[in-house]
């Protein structure tokens, strides 16, 4: 991790009319081929209960905290680098800042009214954040091509079929586990706070039918560039992986701990993106002026290793919620169980922060311009 934006952000005039977002091993070590995280999550809960013999539900809650603590929080606080922690951006969204103190009033007051409902916004609105995260790497390989690379746009029509494949690719397999009943994450079943016209099979038709559609669509446009030798193989190969990995996970059992797995892919991508990002303001822009606490921490290496220990810092803000909602929730509700006392504390504590990064994401998803500095 602390690997994730070494070296000097200069790149080589090569490199720089190149298809990929930095070079060729830095994307597919960081973006592309660090898909190979994805089954760790799910092996680890699967040795820890079958191999020592860790209840399921004991063995569930280590992965998911160790995942939360290794590179899912450090992924969501990092976003406060470029956001809460930069001057110029609460400058320009002001009300953004401000307005986000609403979000941990709305989660704790779920979690203890309604944590079944909290899920179950959080499972959509992660879902919809991962599947974000993915075209933005999309559009920053469109930026590059069509303004560095061929100096021409790409088409609407390629655009619209790669957001179609991306935004369709996770939920057949969840659209059929809701309409069978049977969709549920750890101890708490989701299928709880969705209305029954959707636990009906047209659903799972529909959303199958929908995402096949785009599928061929797909194929077609990739094997048509190819034979016009305009294909851009680092996203196509990024967008690729990406839906056959999206795709199958739901099939697993345990969707917990198997959205962990995507939960880590994702992190890893956005951790080496954010702290690319930073890099190159450092080098080319006035990282010191607009956020001099982050450039203090990018300075100690030319790594990313300070930029990590930032944000595993901020971290501890969920920790010190985590400790006061599970002391509230034994007051409150003594007899509670001991699944749903650490579930409550544990989403509390993760989703008043996790919440407020999927939030700022919305904004910086949309700044493809990003990157600009290093091909110039």
């Amino acid at each position: 991790m602390a690997a994730i934006a070494s070296g000097n952000a200069v790149r080589t005039s090569e490199e720089k009319q190149s298809f990929w977002l930095r070079d060729r091993k830095w994307d597919l070590l960081f973006i592309t081929f660090s898909v190979i995280v994805v089954p760790l999550p799910y092996l680890a809960y699967l040795f820890g209960r079958d191999v020592f013999g860790i209840s399921d539900d004991v063995a569930r809650n280590v992965v998911n905290g160790f995942v939360a603590v290794a590179i899912g929080g450090p992924h969501m606080m990092s976003t406060f680098l470029r956001t809460g922690l930069d001057n110029t951006f609460n400058k320009r969204y002001p009300m953004l800042i401000r307005s986000s103190i609403i979000i941990p009033i709305i989660v704790i007051a779920l979690a203890f009214l309604n944590l079944t409902l909290l899920l179950t916004v959080f499972f959509f609105w992660a879902s919809i954040h991962v599947l974000h995260q993915v075209t933005y790497i999309v559009e920053l390989y469109n930026h590059k091509e069509g303004k560095y690379v061929r100096h021409s746009a790409v088409s609407w029509s390629a655009r619209m079929i790669d957001y179609a494949i991306i935004l369709t690719c996770l939920f057949p397999i969840a659209a059929y586990k809701i309409s069978q009943g049977s969709f549920e994450i750890g101890t708490n079943d989701l299928g709880q706070a969705i209305p029954d016209f959707f636990e009906q099979p047209w659903f799972f038709v529909v959303m199958s039918g929908v995402f096949f559609l785009a599928l061929a669509a797909y194929v077609i446009k990739t094997f048509r560039e190819y034979r016009e030798g305009t294909i851009n193989w680092p996203k196509t190969a990024f967008i690729t992986i990406t839906v056959i990995v999206a795709f199958f996970t739901p099939m697993l059992p345990n969707l917990d701990t198997a959205f962990q797995g995507l939960n880590t892919w994702h992190s890893f991508q956005y951790l080496a993106i954010t702290f690319y990002i930073i890099k190159i303001r450092q080098e080319y822009g006035k990282l010191d002026e607009e956020s001099p606490l982050v450039a203090r921490f990018s300075r100690q290496s030319k790594d990313s290793r300070g930029l990590y220990m930032l944000s595993t810092i901020l971290l501890g803000g969920s920790l010190v919620i985590f400790i006061l909602v599970y002391a509230i929730t034994s007051i409150v509700s003594p007899n509670i169980d001991s699944n749903a006392h650490f579930d409550t504390a544990y989403y509390t504590a993760i989703l008043s922060f996790l919440w407020i990064h999927y939030y700022h994401d919305h904004f910086l998803f949309t700044d493809f311009e990003s990157l600009d500095k290093a091909y110039q």
